[in-house]
Order: structure tokens, then sequence, then C-alpha cells
């Protein structure tokens, strides 16, 4: 892989990492919620579950997914349909704490699988393993780069953006103003759905 490829590579990762979605709007609300340090099960989830997704892709069912509409209308109406259902939750939590694990039942596990869920992360990495992976004569190679960049990545844009949760979070105590941030998050979960049923 050439510098600008590379280049190229690190400013895909860069607009698709650090855009809204719903990973980082996830773990805007868990730390806003629940703390920095709840928040973090989700924050490590993401990383590992888009890299499994990545790996699968690269080595082929990607292929098949673009290949069976009935398969890829699957993955995106289940994607909707858990979105949907967390932003519903999100949406009526009106104090500290209460929207916890138990009630949006994202830890860890459901981090890594929402990772095949979510259209974005799909349609990343099958533009990944197309324009960068697929085809080439030294494609281990190139997939050694690309999957630790997204990786950092994928965990660097999450960690920013629960950061940013926790730090809104005492301010986000005072009032209702949990209550209209959490209306916020899940609007931006429900616009996130409404994408995925174009997409």
């Amino acid at each position: 892989m050439n510098w600008q490829e590379f280049t190229a590579l690190l400013v895909l990762a860069t607009a698709m990492s650090f855009s809204p979605g719903p990973n980082t709007t996830l773990s805007t609300a868990l730390a806003a919620n629940g703390g920095l340090p709840r928040a973090m099960r989700f924050v490590w989830a993401v990383p590992v579950g888009w890299s499994l997704l990545l790996a699968m892709c690269a080595a082929g069912i990607g292929a098949l997914v673009v290949a069976a509409p009935s398969l890829r209308w699957a993955i995106k109406a289940f994607g909707i349909a858990y979105l949907l259902w967390l932003a519903w939750k999100l949406s009526g939590s009106r104090t500290l704490g209460q929207a916890d694990g138990a009630q949006l039942r994202v830890g860890f596990k459901q981090g890594v699988m929402l990772q095949f869920l979510n259209i974005k992360a799909w349609l990343l990495a099958l533009t990944l393993v197309a324009n960068f992976i697929a085809g080439q004569p030294d494609a281990l190679q190139r997939y050694a780069i690309v999957a630790p960049v997204m990786l950092v990545y994928a965990f660097t844009s999450n960690f920013l953006y629960a950061l940013a949760g926790a730090v809104l979070r005492h301010w986000l105590a005072q009032g209702q103003r949990l209550l209209w941030f959490n209306r916020a998050m899940a609007a931006l979960l429900a616009l996130t759905a409404w994408w995925m049923a174009g997409a």
C-alpha cells in the first residue's frame, strides 16, 4: 500500500468513524447516564465486533451479503428494529443511572453483536475490502494494515464520544436536562434507523 492509498484510508476512517452513528450515539448516551466506566464495556465492544465484521468481509462473507438481497434485508430489518427499541428505552430515561445495562441491554456482548446489525459498519467494511484489500496481490499485508488502523479509529471515536457524555453527566443531572438529552440521543438513533432503511 503506497502513501496515497494510506492517506485515503485515513481520510475514510476519520469521516466514517467520527461521524454520528449508532455506536457513537450509544457511547455518548451510556456514559451520560451511567458514567464513563459503565460505557467502557460498550466502547471496547465496538472495535472487537467491528474487527470480526471486517475479517468476515475480507474472507468473502461480505460478497455473500451483497449477492443475497434477502440476507441483506434481514440484517437491515434486525438492525432497524434493535435501534428503534434502544431509542424507545432511552427516550424515557429521566434520571442518572435509569438507562442502565438492564434497561438498555447494551454491554460488551451486545456491543459486539450490534456491529453485525449496523448497516453503516457493513458499508464501511465492504468499502474497505473492495477498495483496499480484495483482488490485490498483497491482500494479506493490506489487511494487516487496514485492520489495526480501523481498530484504533473505532476505539478512539467511541471513547471520545463517551468522554463527552461523561463530561456532561453532572450538568445533565439538573432539572429536565437529562430527559431532553436522552430524547435527543433517541432521536439520533431513530434517524439512524431511518437512514438504514433507505441505505
